[in-house]
């Protein structure tokens, strides 16, 4: 994410964002930004790529390369913000499972509860997981029959991530096809169905 000095009342009229509504666009490599308590616009996106063997670093939080793709997206999407400062600029581990599907178990014989792979959705999604485990956990009615319990990520069990250089290949490779069908919608305002098609069948959608 980057975060940008905090704007005018003018400015924020003039783009749009006056009364504080978040914003995303349908791109693969997904955008979305709102306003800060002090004025900022926070703009994030997918797109940082994936380091080998599945290394955790706290440099690769603050990515040049990626710092300088969010800023530029930011000013296309609200050009007059092309002298605006970028002041902030942050990231973190986007935890993905292999079918990109979230999921939560309860263990009742070991007493053990897990829930995650929100695929950089979590904060909406962690509270429904907390909210369904707590119903897992508990029962949340008499007979321990509850509608959250119900949900199909309840027991979902995605298959492994394939071993390294698969791994790599696999997962950078899916980021550089999602670049090209942005481009390549951007510029035609079709769907890509060739780089569509490749990414859906490396996620195993086919």
């Amino acid at each position: 994410m980057v975060a940008t000095e905090p704007l005018s009342d003018d400015l924020w009229h003039e783009i749009g964002l006056a009364d504080r509504p978040t914003f995303h666009d349908g791109r693969r490599l997904i955008i979305y930004g709102q306003r800060t308590t002090d004025g900022r616009i926070a703009f994030g996106g997918r797109g940082a790529p994936y380091h080998f063997g599945s290394k955790v670093r706290p440099e690769y939080d603050t990515d040049e390369r990626v710092r300088d793709l969010l800023s530029d997206s930011l000013r296309e999407l609200f050009p007059v913000l092309q002298d605006t400062a970028i002041t902030h600029h942050w990231g973190g581990v986007l935890a993905a499972p292999r079918d990109w599907t979230p999921f939560v178990r309860f263990d009742k014989v070991a007493g053990m509860a897990t829930a995650g792979g929100y695929v950089g959705d979590g904060v909406a999604t962690t509270h429904l997981a907390g909210r369904t485990l707590a119903a897992l956990i508990t029962g949340s009615s008499a007979d321990g029959d509850d509608d959250l319990v119900r949900l199909p990520w309840v027991g979902h069990k995605s298959r492994s991530w394939e071993p390294e250089p698969l791994r790599w290949m696999g997962v950078n490779g899916t980021r550089m096809a999602a670049a090209r069908s942005d481009k390549i919608e951007l510029r035609t305002g079709r769907p890509s169905r060739v780089w569509g098609g490749v990414i859906d069948t490396i996620l195993g959608k086919h």
